[in-house]
């Protein structure tokens, strides 16, 4: 027999042995408890990490009643808003990201081995570094890494530490959540955000010609991102730190476009990231009719990192555009 053929019935014989001796499977766990497990820890509610799975909230409480009978251990319990997991949960959850994680990684590595691609890569970002970071290292990794395929999401660092934790990204630039554990994530600090204010072109505080205070700006209508949000946050402790009121009349959207929709045909005030200002204001479309008011304060937004799931090793797509966001903010950096 040759030394292949050893090798793969050695193998097959290994994995047997792995199945028939764990209690787990043996005891009917699937990947469908497993996936289940994780969604009720990124969710906190049953009926929500049901609505993620596509099936009702009466099937997906079976099924965690399913594997608590596996289990022999109680894997919920209630909360004031929902529920949290117990150290069984806790710990079977831990490991059940790292084995549907890893299935991701297969399914990826074989469908790159089939189409003969570059790799894929996913990741997400906060709106300041997607612009100034994102941008130029995807550019350098098309010219690096032909074939390549890149996947970016830009959104409030929320949702990027949920999506990363359910392995939806290989890595994330942005903060880790107040109420995130920070020891499930490797974190590498690469810049700080600046924000400004936005108003349209020909705006009455424009043609002033001087930098504005915050009491010239509490009498216009300000469009703000959703409460909790942390430009936001940023936003209202500059009043709070300056005992001037905030502004009455507010519109609450997480959407980019939207807001320079309203800033280019309203007197409305908007606080975004500055390097979104700079690029927005420099195109010739009408979305670019805005301008950045001057202020004599400043807006600086806490620092950001590029961000991973502790453990994880980055496949070798992932791991270039990773050093690439990285050799950018060096750049930045020494600006």
């Amino acid at each position: 027999m040759s030394n292949q053929k050893v090798y793969e019935q050695a193998q097959t014989t290994e994995a047997l042995f792995v199945f028939e001796d764990n209690p787990l499977l043996r005891a009917g766990l699937k990947m469908s408890h497993l996936r289940m497990l994780v969604m009720i820890e990124e969710h906190g509610q049953v009926s929500a990490a049901a609505a993620a799975m596509n099936m009702t909230q009466p099937a997906a409480s079976r099924m965690l009643a399913e594997m608590e009978a596996i289990v022999k251990s109680p894997l919920c319990q209630r909360a004031s808003r929902g529920v949290v997991l117990t150290k069984f949960g806790e710990a079977l959850a831990r490991r059940a990201r790292t084995i549907l994680l890893e299935l991701r990684e297969a399914s990826r590595e074989l469908n790159q081995m089939k189409s003969g691609s570059g790799g894929s890569v996913f990741i997400g970002a906060v709106t300041a570094p997607a612009i100034s970071l994102v941008v130029p290292a995807i550019r350098r990794a098309m010219d690096t890494y032909p074939g390549i395929e890149i996947n970016v999401q830009v959104e409030s660092s929320n949702v990027l530490a949920r999506e990363l934790l359910a392995a939806r990204h290989d890595f994330i630039i942005g903060r880790i959540p107040d109420d995130f554990d920070p020891g499930l994530f490797s974190i590498h600090e690469i810049g700080i955000e600046r924000a400004c204010l936005v108003v349209r072109e020909g705006h009455p505080l424009l043609l002033r010609g001087e930098p504005v205070t915050l009491q010239d700006l509490s009498g216009y209508d300000w469009v703000f991102q959703p409460p909790g949000a942390l430009l936001r946050r940023t936003m209202e402790d500059v009043f709070l730190t300056h005992g001037v009121a905030m502004p009455r009349n507010i519109i609450n959207t997480p959407s980019m476009l939207l807001t320079l929709a309203l800033i280019c045909n309203t007197d409305a005030i908007a606080p975004i990231a500055q390097d979104m200002a700079e690029f927005v204001a420099g195109q010739q479309a009408d979305i670019g009719r805005t301008r950045i008011l001057p202020t004599d304060f400043e807006l600086v937004v806490k620092p950001y990192s590029i961000i991973t799931t502790k453990g994880r090793v980055l496949p070798p797509s992932a791991r270039l555009l990773y050093d690439l966001v990285l050799d950018e903010s060096r750049k930045l950096t020494n600006q």
